[in-house]
């Protein structure tokens, strides 16, 4: 879950990819960078932090009508500054600049093949290697060569490639990992979400489509479609937590899907209750849609900390929760006496519901009863979510009632498949619903499945 901006033909392009970064920072809070092109000259910043930290100084300085920006949440490789995308490398066609969403489930395959042929990473990430693949192509047009290195992969890559006079986007044929195209005063942008876009009053065009390759330059857009065909399986969890709900997503509104499965967990899991009290902020417009289909009032009764920075020291083993006291807080007057539902996007460990509804408690709360607007997470993700591994998803080993005797509800209450599906509004075969099926469009291989322990159990 990484955030990528792409910025071509306009003459403000770092400050666009600056700022549509800091509207992606939900997407990536580990590193931030931008490289711009000025004619055939590349210019790179890229740092560990927020967007804020790495460019505490304006931009302004990274010349050209050209940039690319992104944010990261690794998934794959550690996270240290050699990791911070976008790369940028320098072969016989030309610099080129990538960044990365999602994740190639072969990655350790590609790089030891090509460790073994003599290649030497500078970082160890799945990205890397795809450069690797673009520098050793014959293709003597460097498009063709990154389509001839994307056929080489598998997983999920929606990536953005920087190389002079052209910005290409690409998205992979199941589509996992979103990417919008806009128009803003005669040049081009993309990003992940469209959130971006209000921000820099860009009008957005359409959704750049799986397995599309479009490459922007002087003369405009060029699309074509060089993969074989392969079935849809967009990310829904996209919609239940990754994505800002102002955004369009998969051409769907993130916010209207987010009350629809408020609306759906409400018919299947109804709860006999005072008030409807969202975990923020993820949980707020779900909530909002169970509060409107039940009649129950909805109330916020936790106040989240917006301004946490990305490390804190915990004081001592004897503060309880600190990890989420410090992000939330309990409004008294509220929960105080009152039986609640609780509205949350996901339950994984199980540790933080637990803590969440322990906080509840403390504050005066009667009754809490926890519902979930996602189905149970019962498999890891391969294709750009930092899940844990199958051992650790307390819903892959426990079952209903042990789940809720954990976190300490009175009653809990998930979200069924079926009703995730009525409120994206489509059939089960249209998305990828991995975590919640534990059936995966493309297997990681068995090598790497053993290697990090995932699989207790042959992959499907």
């Amino acid at each position: 879950m990484c955030g990528i901006v792409g910025v071509f033909g306009h003459r403000d392009a770092s400050r666009l990819a600056y700022l549509g970064l800091y509207a992606l920072q939900h997407r990536g809070q580990e590193s931030a960078g931008i490289v711009t092109a000025d004619g055939r000259s590349f210019h790179r910043r890229a740092g560990m932090g927020h967007v804020a930290d790495v460019f505490a100084e304006d931009p302004s300085d990274l010349p050209g009508s050209s940039a690319l920006g992104h944010v990261r949440y690794s998934t794959y490789g550690d996270s240290n500054p050699g990791n911070a995308q976008p790369f940028l490398m320098r072969h016989y066609r030309g610099p080129i600049a990538v960044a990365h969403n999602g994740n190639l489930v072969d990655a350790p395959l590609v790089r030891s093949d090509l460790e073994g042929d003599g290649a030497i990473f500078q970082t160890t990430t799945d990205t890397e290697a795809v450069l690797h693949l673009v520098a050793r192509s014959r293709e003597p047009d460097v498009v063709d060569a990154i389509v001839a290195a994307l056929r080489q992969v598998r997983g999920a890559f929606t990536a953005v490639f920087l190389v002079p006079g052209r910005l290409v986007a690409v998205r992979d044929p199941m589509g996992f990992r979103p990417l919008s195209l806009g128009r803003l005063e005669g040049g081009w942008v993309v990003a992940s979400e469209t959130c971006a876009f209000d921000l820099l009053g860009v009008e957005r065009v359409r959704d750049v489509e799986r397995g599309e390759v479009l490459v922007l330059d002087v003369a405009g857009t060029h699309s074509f479609r060089p993969f074989p065909p392969a079935r849809p399986a967009p990310c829904a969890f996209e919609h239940v937590y990754f994505a800002r709900p102002d955004s369009a997503v998969f051409g769907r509104s993130v916010q209207a899907v987010r009350k629809r499965l408020g609306e759906e967990l409400w018919r299947e899991r109804p709860a006999d209750a005072d008030l409807v009290v969202p975990v923020p902020d993820s949980g707020n417009f779900a909530a909002l849609g169970y509060s409107r289909a039940s009649g129950i009032p909805f109330e916020m009764g936790l106040t989240r900390n917006h301004y946490v920075g990305r490390t804190f020291i915990e004081p001592s083993e004897a503060i309880r929760s600190f990890g989420v006291r410090v992000k939330l807080n309990p409004v008294r007057e509220i929960l105080e006496g009152r039986r609640i539902v609780l509205i949350d996007d996901s339950i994984v460990r199980g540790t933080t519901s637990r803590w969440i509804v322990d906080l509840c408690r403390d504050a005066g709360a009667s009754e809490v009863h926890l519902r979930v607007s996602c189905p149970p997470t019962v498999g890891p993700c391969y294709y750009g979510i930092d899940t844990p591994r199958r051992d650790e998803l307390i819903a892959s080993r426990h079952t209903l009632d042990e789940i809720r005797a954990h976190v300490g509800s009175d009653t809990l209450g998930y979200l069924s498949l079926e009703g995730l599906f009525r409120a994206l509004e489509t059939s089960g075969d249209a998305f990828c619903a991995a975590c919640w099926t534990d059936e995966h469009p493309v297997a990681i291989p068995r090598a790497e499945a053993d290697q990090l322990g995932l699989f207790d159990r042959p992959p499907r």
